[in-house]
């Protein structure tokens, strides 16, 4: 495209756009470029004259199309930022620098620079919607001719990265053009042989067909005609990927799927819409499960429609979709429509609907993830799930309406409602009736989340949320308090250490040693220990050399640390949650009232076993790594796992009485598993949540009265 082609294409949407800028950003841009060449052998400047093609398309403002000129400026050439907002001023830089990659950091792998690279392009489009419309017309571009490149490995990564993030991210501002073309560029280079077989199987229906296509056009129109309705009919063949994805969400062969034609009516306002649909639903008979109203409840992204499912002209299955000339732009160009209501200063009519332009909530959220997010992989994870699936809408008890992937659950929901109402949430109603924290919640839902200021958010809850914002908020807390609880062990450990040996501790001279053992701060020394990747020994060896010296503890036999008294120095079992600093052994079960004895484990802290567990022979020559523990007076006051082998007599109401017996007695049965099964007996393992020892022994007792059990015996496993 020539430079006056390029300003005459922004001036016939934009009179008042800056010329000048225009010509002097192309000039720049090639001289540039100079002599650089793609890999069809093209000049490089090619590529951005058509990004910027592109981009006038949508007739986006002068500045974003002086962008497209210059956004590989920086990257690939000689020019820079400083440069280019002396020239073109603080805005275009900014601009360009939000779409600029972050070649010049070196970066630990390729996987990490794409999830560097899209932390950044997060942050740039937060503040400005117009980054992220250059780079997807950049992406779209280099797309169109991802062939040329020679490298299959290559290609394949750069398609992979287009399905995985930037159609999502096209579909989410609006661009449905963008993002099916995207899709199906990425389809056909990740799976050609699939996209190959759909076309020709396409192509053969069109010519089979003739016109059918225009038929049912004529027929539409004419129908909605007839009823006083003012249209507009057109039709397409869905996307090759479009039909592919839809073959294996239904499982389906391609000859069973009917509806690869979907059909537009735009009439003139809303009212027309359902209008519309009346005459369509009078005259032809509908396909159940197929109608959506987009206009009472829009998608995330602001699309608004009617579609609905039809057999319709000449017994053709085809889908429809009616909406008006407002909502058809929009649905066309995303929120580059919007962002020309924004340039006019529009606010009324089907623009007004529209939300915020440079801050939608679903970039805020993509932001709370960059938060929470400990390095750029995990924020790249946590972003794909946000982006992807199709969506169940549900509500507050206030009517507000809650977006969320299908097969959300309501711990999802409370953390899409903020992440403070999630982190206290303990239980929840969903149309009126408690239900699990673990239900998949379905559309038209309205859910009320039950909160507790004593509650945190639980490990597990990791395992079935399915939005990247909740997976990052708990695993955030999760980090946060396992490390307090590993810093507030290391801190006891060392105490322990420094008082037993007659030394004093002291943080002048923990900040001492600091950088002779690799940790940046007292809290990260105390982490250190508490994980077991620091003994309290070194740590005392470090600040006081002499105690080098001193004699090694003599080595206490295995059965006489059994049987031995406690220490008066024991270290209190506090705060006990599962799977972080201090965690109990899966092998003995300990409960409060056990003698309890405590293992260092590298990574993990500690693991607390029962004084006579067989596990504990393994470390019988490492003594370094054993802990004298007890419980605290507040032991009992959270249940704890104990684990039952019982033999049950093979008759009805055998399983009733056995649960019947621990309800009773206040214990929660939270797995069983039956292990043996014969024509007189099942032999069955029972984990029971309990306060102690004695709560379980009461429970033992009981169920050895019941005729139906034939034995029970505490599981060592």
């Amino acid at each position: 495209m020539r430079q006056y082609e390029l300003v005459e294409r922004v001036r016939a949407y934009d009179p008042a756009a800056d010329e000048d800028r225009l010509n002097r950003a192309y000039v720049y841009a090639l001289k540039a470029h100079g002599s650089q060449t793609r890999d069809n052998g093209d000049p490089y400047f090619s590529h951005p004259v058509e990004v910027a093609g592109i981009l006038t398309e949508l007739k986006l403002d002068s500045a974003s199309i002086c962008t497209a000129l210059l956004h590989d400026v920086v990257e690939d050439t000689a020019g820079t930022l400083a440069e280019i907002e002396r020239l073109f001023g603080g805005e275009i830089a900014r601009l360009v620098d939000g779409v600029t990659k972050l070649n010049r950091i070196e970066l630990q792998s390729e996987h990490t620079k794409a999830a560097e690279n899209f932390r950044k392009l997060v942050l740039a489009m937060s503040e400005d919607i117009r980054v992220l419309l250059v780079k997807l017309a950049d992406r779209l571009h280099n797309m169109r001719t991802l062939h040329f490149i020679k490298s299959d490995e290559r290609r394949r990564r750069i398609a992979r990265e287009t399905m995985d993030i930037y159609a999502p991210l096209a579909e989410r501002i609006g661009l449905q053009r963008f993002k099916d073309e995207l899709d199906d560029l990425a389809f056909g280079e990740l799976n050609t042989e699939a996209r190959s077989s759909i076309l020709q199987r396409m192509q053969f229906l069109q010519e089979r067909g003739g016109y059918l296509t225009e038929r049912i056009i004529d027929r539409l129109s004419r129908d909605l005609m007839a009823d006083g309705l003012e249209t507009w009919v057109s039709g397409r063949i869905k996307t090759p990927y479009s039909v592919w994805r839809k073959m294996q969400k239904r499982n389906v062969g391609f000859e069973q799927l009917a509806d690869i034609m979907a059909f537009r009516v735009v009439v003139k306002d809303v009212g027309d819409c359902y209008r519309a649909l009346g005459v369509l639903h009078s005259r032809y008979p509908t396909v159940p499960g197929r109608f959506k109203d987009y206009i009472s409840t829009p998608k995330p992204n602001g699309y608004r429609s009617l579609h609905t499912g039809l057999i319709g002209p000449e017994q053709q299955r085809i889908e429809v979709q009616i909406r008006t000339r407002e909502m058809h732009e929009y649905a066309e160009f995303g929120v580059a429509a919007h962002w020309k209501y924004k340039q006019s200063g529009s606010e009324g009519g089907d623009g007004a609907y529209h939300v915020e332009g440079r801050k939608f909530r679903w970039i805020r959220e993509l932001l709370d993830i960059l938060e929470h997010a400990s390095n750029p992989e995990e924020f790249l994870e946590h972003t794909k799930l946000e982006m992807y699936q199709d969506q169940v809408f549900c509500f507050t008890p206030k009517g507000d309406l809650i977006a969320l992937p299908r097969g959300a659950t309501p711990v999802d929901f409370a953390y899409a409602v903020h992440s403070e109402v999630g982190h206290a949430c303990v239980g929840a109603r969903v149309n009126g009736r408690m239900v699990p924290l673990r239900t998949s919640l379905q559309n038209g839902d309205q859910v009320d989340i039950v909160t507790s200021k004593a509650q945190h958010p639980s490990p597990d809850w990791e395992n079935f949320v399915v939005t990247g914002k909740a997976k990052a908020a708990i695993r955030r807390y999760v980090r946060q308090e396992q490390r307090d609880q590993f810093a507030a062990l290391g801190k006891e450990m060392l105490e322990r250490q420094f008082r037993s040996e007659g030394y004093e501790l002291t943080e002048k001279g923990l900040v001492g040693v600091l950088k002779k053992l690799k940790q940046d701060s007292v809290a990260d020394l105390q982490v250190a220990v508490g994980q077991g990747n620091l003994t309290a020994r070194e740590v005392l060896v470090a600040v006081y050399p002499a105690a080098k010296e001193a004699k090694p503890g003599k080595i206490v036999p295995l059965v006489r640390a059994r049987r031995g008294k406690r220490k008066d120095g024991a270290l209190p079992l506090k705060g006990l949650i599962p799977g972080m600093a201090v965690h109990f052994a899966a092998c003995c079960h300990p409960l409060p009232g056990d003698r309890v004895v405590g293992i260092v484990t590298t990574g993990k802290g500690v693991t607390v076993h029962t004084i006579d567990c067989d596990t504990l022979a393994q470390f019988q020559d490492q003594p370094e790594r054993w802990i004298d523990l007890s419980w605290s007076s507040n032991a009992g006051e959270e249940p704890f796992t104990g684990r039952l082998h019982v033999v049950v007599a093979n008759e009805p109401g055998s399983l009733g009485a056995l649960t019947t017996v621990i309800g009773k007695h206040e214990a929660n049965i939270s797995n069983l598993k039956i292990t043996n099964r014969s024509l007189d007996f099942f032999e069955i393992l029972i984990d029971l949540e309990v306060e102690d020892l004695k709560h379980l022994t009461h429970v033992i007792a009981a169920l050895r009265a019941t005729p139906a059990i034939s034995s029970v015996e505490r599981a060592r496993s």
